[in-house]
């Protein structure tokens, strides 16, 4: 069962406990979720993502900021907002550009 508050998609369905939360910033962070897993076919998006999360846990020690470090994850919250970003994006963009994005606070290696 999924927790309350949390939407997880499965092969570009979503799974949510309470659906009143969701709006169109969500959905688009979870169409970009499955645009990542497309070009990844599906299996190795998934294994890639977990792996990714348990690294980053061992080196945080904080699963949400594990969770929120995750590349898959840093491109669908840069990007939510804007709705027309999937007609631009380019393929594997979670990778490109890394050093621009990602947010050495977010992944614990940042001054506190």
């Amino acid at each position: 069962m999924v927790p309350k508050g949390y939407c997880i998609n499965l092969l570009n369905t979503l799974w949510t406990r309470d659906k009143s939360w969701i709006d169109a910033t969500v959905v688009n962070h979870e169409r970009i979720h499955t645009a990542q897993q497309k070009e990844l076919l599906f299996l190795p998006f998934y294994l890639v993502y977990v792996l990714e999360w348990l690294v980053r846990i061992a080196i945080t020690r904080d699963w949400q900021k594990a969770y929120r470090s995750i590349s898959f994850e840093r491109e669908a919250y840069a990007n939510a907002k804007n709705h027309d970003y999937l007609a631009t994006r380019r393929m594997y963009a979670q990778w490109r550009g890394r050093e621009k994005s990602m947010d050495k606070n977010a992944i614990g290696l940042g001054k506190e």
